[in-house]
């Protein structure tokens, strides 16, 4: 069935249910652009001068957004985009996203530079998981955020962006709610850069997950659509869940959330101020504590590597 743009007479290719409108290919690109640039522009992610460095997994999201970030400022001499991937070592999963992340960068021109658990930490993300008594996404939390902020900043990036969009944003949202997480909550949005730590965006924060593939789709951008095979959250699915049935019923609520959400910045600001961070004593990275939070488990992995050498001997 042939059904027509709402903004032009052009075949609609998407129907944005939160808007009423059907969308051609042209205007749902104009359109899911425009969201990106007002993200942006609303929270000052990325200025003249700014040198960026984008979270590149090689998933969907991630690869749309370098595309889109190269699309939009490729113009720009006063902004610099390179990438970083982060392999953490998962059989079967990560080295074909890898290979996604190394085909976009060449594609656009785009450095890329990719970082190993291996490499800095001695072992895979499989073989923590192994030998460690932690849920396998504390490890791959902990150590992903230390490897991309430690090589970000390393290579002098003044911006650090990932490719988080309107449902990951919301599902966090609801989710410290629900846990009475609100300390958490009020972290979301950076109050000001700190030393040592590379200020995150999230240029996505205003488009839907199915636009993103509808967008990579229309520009044929090479996706693993692959789950990771550790990624079992039962309360954040729950919400997850929740939400999705919560818009179909009633589109647009995923903005409601994010725009309550946006109304009460100002409040947990004042409730929660930004604390000053302490350099790490044993690695030097920013961290609230004295030792950070890497190197306490790349410690207890350590220690349990080193009995398990002992008990063989």
């Amino acid at each position: 069935m042939f059904v027509k743009c709402s903004q032009c007479s052009r075949q609609a290719v998407y129907c944005q249910r939160h808007s009423g409108r059907h969308l051609c290919r042209s205007h749902f690109i104009k359109d899911f652009e425009k969201r990106v640039r007002y993200a942006i522009k609303k929270y000052r992610m990325i200025e003249s001068g700014d040198r960026v460095a984008i979270a590149l997994s090689g998933g969907k999201d991630s690869v749309a957004l370098a595309f889109v970030l190269n699309r939009l400022y490729r113009k720009r001499k006063d902004i610099e985009f390179f990438a970083i991937t982060i392999d953490e070592g998962i059989e079967g999963y990560r080295p074909p996203t890898v290979e996604i992340a190394k085909k976009i960068t060449e594609q656009l021109g785009m450095k890329h530079h990719i970082v190993s658990f291996k490499e800095n930490f001695d072992m895979t993300l499989d073989e923590m998981v192994k030998l460690g008594d932690k849920k396998p996404c504390t490890y791959c939390g902990v150590f992903r955020k230390y490897l991309l902020n430690k090589t970000a900043r390393e290579l002098e990036a003044t911006k650090l962006a990932t490719a988080h969009n309107l449902d990951d944003e919301t599902q966090t949202i609801l989710l410290n709610f629900l846990q009475s997480d609100i300390e958490r909550l009020a972290r979301l949005v950076p109050q000001r850069v700190q030393k040592g730590l590379v200020m995150r965006v999230k240029p996505f924060r205003e488009v839907y997950e199915r636009e993103v593939v509808v967008y990579n789709i229309l520009f044929n951008l090479p996706m693993d659509m692959n789950e990771c095979p550790y990624s079992h959250f039962p309360i954040r699915a729950s919400v997850r869940d929740f939400l999705y049935d919560f818009e179909n019923k009633y589109p647009g609520r995923k903005y409601s959330v994010m725009r309550s959400f946006e109304a009460l910045i100002p409040c947990l600001k004042e409730m929660y101020p930004q604390i000053e961070l302490n350099t790490c004593e044993r690695c030097g990275e920013p961290t609230p504590k004295k030792v950070c939070q890497a190197c306490k488990l790349r410690e207890e992995l350590e220690v349990k590597l080193s009995k398990v050498k002992h008990s063989s001997l």
